[in-house]
């Protein structure tokens, strides 16, 4: 029986986190000030094993999770992500096995990727403006590295491919429609994402906010829009279709319009700790009593008791008061 929590929510999809570095310095995840060369990463005998993932997948997909995305940090910096795809693949009762990227390696992974498994890619790009995408990634990469990433995606299969492009005022929504005409010309749905106060170090500004409303109504003014039906009840993403049929947006909007009387999301941390929101004050271990011999049914008691308990609603509590609560890094337990 698909697991439940106090306000009916089933526990639908899974996202694994990997590792917790990146190459990346996005400003709004992990800010080069901050994650600068000194930073402490996590060691590796802290991070799950591939095996010890695995095992935790199994015992939530049998709780009722039949979606797994794999996250980071950014998961193609985990050496040889691909035996671990292919380990979750071979789980029972997983419907969709999916990643998260910056899309910077996926010219060297992405046909291991498909060939262990993965069924779709969805790759981070803020802007098709150099300068802009520079500044918002801590210049870390170019717009065409993000490109070849995308097309190597395309080149072995994957299909298909989402875009995700978190939007903020005064630093990229003035790119937002030509994105929106990119990605509409070569048949990509482009996501974008309200900029969000996850974590504590992104100095989050409500101002800084590009609601969906706005978002889509710009669009809709160059290329006319039409809302869709969301294909379950839990998806995240508000979708739009082009009226001449050429393909169709979406846009998350945690802070506007917010989801979490839907929201059937678990985290696994890559230290092996399980979260109930994206906005978490902190998880529950479960590597620990893995690591101390706990059964499958041990760890499974585990798990229930955590989803049974679960009352998070941050987006749609959202204050002031709120907003000063400390909550985990989004690198730690993905996006």
């Amino acid at each position: 029986m698909t697991l439940r929590d106090p306000f009916n929510r089933p526990l639908r999809d899974l996202r694994i986190s990997v590792t917790d570095r990146c190459n990346f310095r996005c400003t709004y995840c992990m800010p080069a000030a901050i994650y600068g060369e000194s930073y402490q990463f996590l060691p590796k005998s802290q991070v799950l094993t591939f095996e010890e993932i695995t095992r935790l997948a199994g015992i939530i997909t049998r709780l009722g999770a039949v979606k797994i995305r794999l996250t980071g940090g950014e998961p193609l910096m985990r050496e040889q992500v691909e035996t671990l795809v292919s380990m979750l693949a071979a789980l029972d009762g997983v419907d969709d096995l999916t990643l998260t990227t910056n899309g910077y390696l996926l010219p060297k992974k992405a046909q291991a990727l498909k060939d262990a498994g993965l069924q779709r890619v969805t790759v981070s790009l803020d802007s098709l403006d150099e300068a802009v995408f520079r500044q918002m990634n801590g210049n870390r990469a170019g717009v065409q590295a993000v490109l070849k990433g995308i097309e190597a995606a395309e080149q072995v299969g994957f299909d298909p491919i989402k875009i995700n492009a978190v939007v903020q005022r005064g630093v990229n929504d003035h790119t937002l429609v030509e994105m929106a005409r990119y990605f509409k010309e070569r048949g990509h749905t482009l996501r974008f994402i309200e900029y969000m106060d996850v974590g504590n170090r992104n100095d989050w500004r409500l101002e800084e906010v590009v609601s969906a409303s706005e978002i889509v109504a710009r669009i809709n003014a160059e290329m006319p829009l039409e809302p869709v039906e969301r294909n379950y009840r839990s998806e995240v993403a508000l979708r739009y279709r082009y009226k001449d049929g050429g393909g169709e947006i979406g846009v998350i909007a945690s802070v506007t319009k917010p989801f979490c009387g839907a929201c059937s999301r678990m985290r696994l941390s890559a230290e092996g700790s399980i979260y109930t929101c994206l906005f978490a004050e902190k998880g529950t271990d479960l590597r620990g009593p893995l690591r101390d011999g706990a059964s499958d049914d041990d760890i499974e008691q585990i798990i229930r008791q955590t989803w049974g308990h679960r009352i998070d609603r941050y987006s749609e509590e959202r204050t002031g008061i709120t907003r000063q609560r400390r909550k985990v890094e989004m690198y730690h337990i993905g996006g």
